[in-house]
């Protein structure tokens, strides 16, 4: 099966799911080719399943039109069975061609449909997603297909290579730092748990901002940036917990990392994190935008080590029940086959 991705995305966790999925897909034998943006951190590891096409492919750039015209071209030559763009701007680049599946990866919600007129369906990793599409008017298929966990063997970290105390009770945060994602709150959290370090995995334009706020609320001593980092479940899996502070989140690919190391998990009651977790049970779920309300989580998990342990067990149960590798791949295959 030949299988074209389409994918302009940044870096963050979509990103790694994709490299994480396309990986996947060439376990089982699938011949792939991509159309990305250069530069990308993981640029490496899909150029090594395939060619790669490249193009930052900006709406009013000059070059767009060319570009779009040399995708096509390939397109014609190489025939594949599947072509499939990862969000919006991507599939404007897919053609009016009979003869293959023609697909979008939905990985959040909307804001039109305009881009997808060739696709035959849309996926959706979130049941929200998939109801938002058919209200906005989407008629064809619109199966959801959510994460799996990337496969990490994870290595924690040795803490004194970082100058944090070995006793000291870690809280990890990984994310792009944009408003949505919420860090603010969760730096905010941290100022009413002053006996807790915090590490903040990512980066992004809120960054400077949130060092400044590190710096106002008195945390610089124990709080640790590290930017973007190749394999951060290292990192993590060295914390006692992580929190998802989202003020808004399709899905949250992160808590599944983090249940797949055995890190318990604070979110907010975001989109993804409503759908697929259970407050007490695989992670405990604060309201959005309320940092005391996370900083009593955080107490609750910090004070208890049984809760931690419950919920590493009940997160990695609702893991294996809902979220494997396997199952996802195999729904992927059926798609492409023409089993909507």
């Amino acid at each position: 099966m030949k299988i074209l991705h389409m994918h302009f995305g940044k870096e963050g966790g979509a990103e790694r799911f994709f490299v994480n999925l396309v990986e996947g897909f060439a376990e089982r034998g699938a011949e792939q080719r991509f159309v990305t943006r250069p530069g990308r951190l993981w640029l490496n590891e899909v150029a090594a399943l395939g060619p790669v096409m490249t193009n930052h492919y900006r709406r009013l750039s000059l070059s767009a039109p060319v570009f779009a015209w040399r995708v096509h071209r390939m397109i014609r030559a190489w025939e594949p069975d599947v072509i499939m763009a990862w969000m919006s701007r991507s599939s404007r680049l897919i053609p009016h061609r009979p003869g293959c599946v023609k697909l979008t990866r939905l990985g959040d919600y909307p804001r039109h449909l305009k881009n997808f007129q060739n696709n035959d369906l849309i996926v959706a990793n979130t049941p929200g997603i998939a109801e938002k599409c058919v209200q906005m008017g989407w008629r064809k298929p619109v199966p959801v297909v959510s994460n799996f966990a990337r496969q990490v063997s994870a290595a924690p970290i040795d803490r004194a290579d970082i100058d944090t105390p070995k006793e000291a009770f870690v809280v990890a945060g990984i994310g792009r730092f944009i408003r949505r994602k919420g860090f603010a709150d969760l730096v905010e959290a941290m100022a009413g748990r002053p006996d807790a370090w915090l590490w903040l995995i990512g980066a992004g334009e809120e960054e400077a901002a949130l060092r400044a706020q590190v710096d106002r609320l008195a945390l610089a001593g124990r709080t640790r940036f590290f930017g973007w980092l190749d394999e951060p479940m290292h990192v993590v899996a060295a914390a006692d917990c992580l929190v998802m502070p989202s003020r808004h989140e399709p899905l949250g690919n992160v808590i599944l990392e983090a249940w797949h190391v055995g890190v318990p998990v604070v979110t907010t009651a975001s989109e993804g994190p409503s759908w697929f977790a259970s407050d007490g049970v695989d992670a405990l779920i604060t309201p959005i935008g309320d940092p005391a309300s996370m900083a009593g989580a955080i107490g609750r998990l910090q004070d208890d080590p049984a809760l931690r342990r419950s919920l590493v067990e009940g997160g990695r149960a609702t893991l294996h029940a809902r979220f494997t590798r396997d199952r996802v791949l195999a729904r992927y295959f059926e798609i492409f086959e023409g089993r909507y």
